[in-house]
């Protein structure tokens, strides 16, 4: 019973993060099993399994709260579908032994990729237009496959991806993302069933994750909107990096004091991502009170020629910001174009 509750905690831990981030939910859970020693497919697919029903929580709360873009979801969600059961297929045929590096291996590459991604401020560029079938599709296919055979994938997969081309608000990004993991996850627990059969399902441990997960869900979709996930995805990113780090020092049968070194290496490089997350959260904050503090002086400045509000706002705007630091004329200008936007794409 104990091990069950332990199991809910984690599913709505999880389902906070991915409502934050967009992603995470499977890397969290499919990593806490593997380190439990659960064999790989069999931790895939009760994830997957319990997905089902978070993911439609989510995607109902999501739309709910104005987060989703439905065509986006049309052209991701089916290639998604297609990729995840191919990769359930693929996990399911190969041996225990073969799959716990491979799969530790994705889960490792991944929590390194959230580290590195959260770590650094994100540009947005909506100007670029909307958004393609000829890059969702390939994106989708890719990203499900990635999904199903590393345990979780598929939100740092298309997640990323959809926030760097700057054609969508963050917001939506996740909304959509989360959306449209319904069909992914539908699609990988039909492949896993085909592949192992219902024995291939860690029933009890399904039900404890899908609890926690739908307790979470309505909470993750309003969470989305003020959260930092600036830092909370290098955190959870480096969580992932040293748990599978075990799994892949077993595989290579590597003893002495190299376990050691490179949990120390990685400790290491976890901090500084930590220490590069605040700074970049901290830059976005300091550029958005620049932003609203000239979009202030302007509403508040006499009627005056048409360049004299700019001109006033400026050393208003510079004067009102915290004093971490400069302000380059590049960050005025882009957090005075739309504050809310730059504020968004890093705090999730």
């Amino acid at each position: 019973m104990r091990k069950l509750l332990v199991l809910a905690l984690v599913g709505l831990a999880a389902q906070l993060v991915d409502g934050a981030l967009g992603m995470a939910y499977g890397l969290t859970s499919s990593t806490l099993l593997l380190f439990a020693g659960v064999a790989p497919a069999a931790a895939s697919a009760s994830v997957h399994l319990a997905e089902i029903g978070t993911t439609l929580a989510a995607g109902v709360s999501h739309w709910r709260f104005g987060n989703v873009d439905w065509r986006v979801v049309g052209r991701i969600a089916l290639p998604g579908a297609v990729g995840s059961f191919a990769g359930a297929t693929f996990l399911s045929s190969i041996s225990t032994e073969s799959a716990a590096p491979w799969m530790a291996a994705i889960l490792f590459s991944l929590g390194a990729y959230l580290l590195v991604r959260f770590s650094r401020p994100l540009r947005a560029n909506r100007a670029a237009g909307r958004l393609r079938s000829r890059f969702l599709a390939p994106l989708g296919l890719f990203a499900g496959f990635v999904d199903a055979t590393g345990g979780g994938g598929w939100g740092p997969v298309a997640t990323p991806a959809l926030l760097v081309s700057g054609r969508m608000e963050p917001r939506k990004v996740i909304g959509s993302v989360d959306t449209s993991e319904f069909l992914v996850a539908g699609a990988a627990s039909l492949g896993f069933l085909i592949g192992l059969g219902s024995d291939g399902f860690l029933l009890p441990t399904v039900a404890a994750l899908l609890v926690g997960g739908l307790i979470a869900a309505p909470i993750a979709a309003w969470l989305v909107r003020i959260v930092p996930a600036q830092l909370l995805g290098a955190v959870i990113g480096g969580v992932i990096v040293l748990t599978n780090t075990r799994t892949l020092l077993r595989a290579g049968e590597l003893g002495g004091p190299v376990p050691a070194l490179a949990y120390l290496v990685l400790g290491a490089g976890w901090v500084v991502a930590l220490v590069l997350a605040a700074r970049a959260l901290r830059r976005t904050r300091r550029a958005r009170a620049v932003a609203e503090a000239a979009l202030a002086a302007q509403s508040t400045a006499p009627t005056a020629p048409a360049t004299a509000p700019t001109a006033v706002a400026a050393p208003a705007a510079v004067a009102a910001a915290p004093t971490d630091g400069p302000v380059t004329a590049a960050e005025v200008a882009t957090a005075a174009e739309e504050p809310r936007r730059l504020a968004a794409a890093v705090e999730g």
